[in-house]
């Protein structure tokens, strides 16, 4: 794992990032805790598609091969989260997929700025 820096370590969102291959390189506090119950830390090195169920791992799967993103919100015991699925790249090339898993409170406000 490459050194976080303290304020993504303390940032109250969930950081995964991975290699081009699909290997976890790095994971917050935040992420770390959440993923407890699956290794927490302990994912780090290990390959992102063995960390899910099909037909999840289908998705994460064309994710790599698409280079796309993927947004969705979700909802686990009352929290509800939207998470954030970012290609990412190093001087142009493909580096892996950035995760951030965000909570948001059951109901926010919404601000249309256009009007």
């Amino acid at each position: 794992m490459s050194e976080i820096p303290s304020w993504l370590e303390a940032l109250p969102v969930a950081v995964t990032v991975t290699a081009a291959d699909g290997t976890i390189t790095d994971m917050n506090g935040k992420a770390r805790e959440v993923f407890a119950a699956s290794g927490g830390g302990d994912l780090v090195g290990k390959s992102v598609f063995d960390c899910h169920p099909s037909p999840a791992i289908e998705k994460t799967r064309a994710l790599f091969r698409d280079r796309t993103p993927n947004h969705y919100t979700i909802e686990k015991r009352g929290q509800k989260k939207i998470v954030h699925q970012l290609p990412w790249f190093d001087d142009g090339e493909f580096g892996g997929i950035v995760e951030i898993s965000i909570p948001i409170p059951g109901a926010m406000p919404h601000f249309n700025r256009d009007v």
